[in-house]
């Protein structure tokens, strides 16, 4: 497996020779990795993977693409996400499930919240020694704030307990109180219960396990029992706790060639203005690109100008790949 540096060394060898194929020199040595991982494992090779934004309703178009015009019934997902909405993920598991027979998702670093609910919908989850998937309590952003669902709940009820033990703590729980949106609290209670369902259902059906083992996997990963949403859970934990965890050391082949994938794509995002891509063995895939702003930066006129190094160039996306503007305060929406 060529190391992280390995490959920074290689794709400037490759601009210095002035080799830059359509779709820039990152991108080659990206698709040939997919490939070659593909070719290795004889599996359709399919990679979700952001830099930072969430899993969205829009990321459909992605899988389209990607999964169009793919020969059989094997998948290998190869999923690189902090997690996002629970219903685009279910729109997503419901898509692919319905193009595959069987589904790995391979986990090179990690795949949290949203998209360890996606991870749960494959018959197996492929994890290193570094990689983590996490808890799939659902947040809600309010006032700028992400919120667990557990927490709100719990300070709701805390305050119910104190008031009826002591009717003068009210003066301090009504002004908390009155700032919580209208419904959130029956919302709270509706979201948690949903991505429980979901993952017990994918559990089932997919993961081969009983109504018990489902319910039981289910309800850890969407409980408060871990304090924090960003906890990161490891294989051996997933592994013991009853998911279908494959280790990533066990075949070391896969490992390299997974790895160099996961390289490849970390440098897709830090050298060029990519955002996430969606993308299959074949080279085929869905790519949000962030708008370059021209910035202008005054010179004195007889101020003299030192040589600089010029930065790595920008491969110019396809007609059909959609432009993002610069990111924007969203919408307090529910997400996991």
């Amino acid at each position: 497996m060529p190391s992280r540096a390995e490959i920074t060394n290689r794709l400037g060898e490759i601009q210095r020779e002035g080799q830059l194929i359509a779709g820039g020199a990152i991108d080659t040595i990206r698709r040939g990795y997919l490939k070659e991982l593909a070719d290795y494992t004889g599996r359709n090779t399919v990679i979700y993977a952001a830099s930072q934004l969430p899993i969205i309703p829009d990321d459909i178009r992605g899988f389209m693409t990607a999964f169009h015009e793919l020969q059989g019934d094997k998948l290998d997902l190869i999923i690189h996400s902090g997690g996002g909405s629970s219903e685009a993920t279910e729109q997503i598991v419901q898509y692919a499930r319905k193009k595959f027979a069987h589904i790995r998702a391979l986990i090179p670093e990690r795949a949290m919240s949203a998209a360890t609910m996606l991870a749960c919908a494959c018959d197996e989850i492929v994890m290193g020694k570094q990689s983590a998937i996490g808890p799939i309590d659902p947040q809600f952003t309010i006032n700028g704030a992400s919120v667990p669902a557990y927490a709100i709940l719990e300070d709701f009820n805390r305050a119910i307990a104190d008031v009826k033990t002591d009717p003068k703590t009210a003066a301090l729980w009504v002004p908390k109180l009155n700032k919580i949106p209208h419904g959130l609290i029956s919302l709270c209670e509706q979201t948690i219960a949903r991505s429980e369902e979901l993952v017990k259902k994918w559990l089932m059906d997919y993961g081969k396990k009983s109504e018990a083992q489902a319910t039981e996997i289910a309800h850890w990963l969407a409980s408060y029992v871990h304090k924090s949403h960003g906890k990161p859970i490891d294989a051996i934990q997933a592994r013991e706790k009853g998911l279908n965890i494959v280790l990533l050391e066990e075949d070391q082949q896969l490992q390299d060639k997974l790895l160099s994938v996961f390289h490849s794509t970390v440098l897709t995002f830090e050298t060029n203005p990519c955002l996430k891509l969606t993308e299959n063995h074949l080279g085929k895939g869905y790519y949000l690109v962030q708008q370059q702003q021209l910035q202008l930066i005054p010179q004195h006129p007889f101020q003299p100008q030192m040589p600089f190094p010029l930065p790595l160039p920008f491969p110019q996306p396809p007609p059909d790949t959609p432009q993002v503007p610069p990111p924007s305060p969203q919408p307090d929406l529910p997400g996991t």
